[in-house]
């Protein structure tokens, strides 16, 4: 897994941000952007550390677009996204087709992180 730059054109980049900002406010911490093999972290808090292991992160994370084929059929319906909770905050999963994006964040109510998936849902399709 490699840690790119640009991964993303810059307007493309803050696009998600700016998103992920609307939705969430205050509480978002980082914003990264991946595919199978490479990953751009577009966004972190600045009184967060840049220390994380964003490529163990990321290896995890791309479980999502296998996803998609593995609730093909469910009675729930289709997979639309993931979000997981941990001691600290949350981390939210959305992918499409060869690509994902999962961000994190300080609190996360329902609500919120349906408007975050539906959103992110769009902009990773466009």
């Amino acid at each position: 897994m490699e840690l790119e730059t640009q991964l993303l054109p810059e307007s493309r980049a803050e696009s998600f941000v700016r998103t992920c900002r609307t939705v969430v406010g205050d509480d978002l911490r980082s914003v990264t952007y991946f595919t199978h093999d490479r990953c751009e972290q577009m966004y972190l808090r600045s009184d967060l550390e840049a220390d994380a292991d964003l490529t163990g992160f990321v290896e995890h994370e791309t479980d999502g677009f296998q996803a998609r084929t593995a609730y093909r059929g469910s009675e729930l319906g289709d997979y639309r996204y993931t979000v997981r909770a941990f001691d600290h905050g949350y981390l939210t999963r959305v992918t499409a087709d060869d690509r994902g994006v999962f961000v994190t964040t300080d609190g996360l109510t329902l609500r919120r992180s349906e408007e975050l998936a539906s959103a992110l849902g769009e902009l990773l399709r466009e």
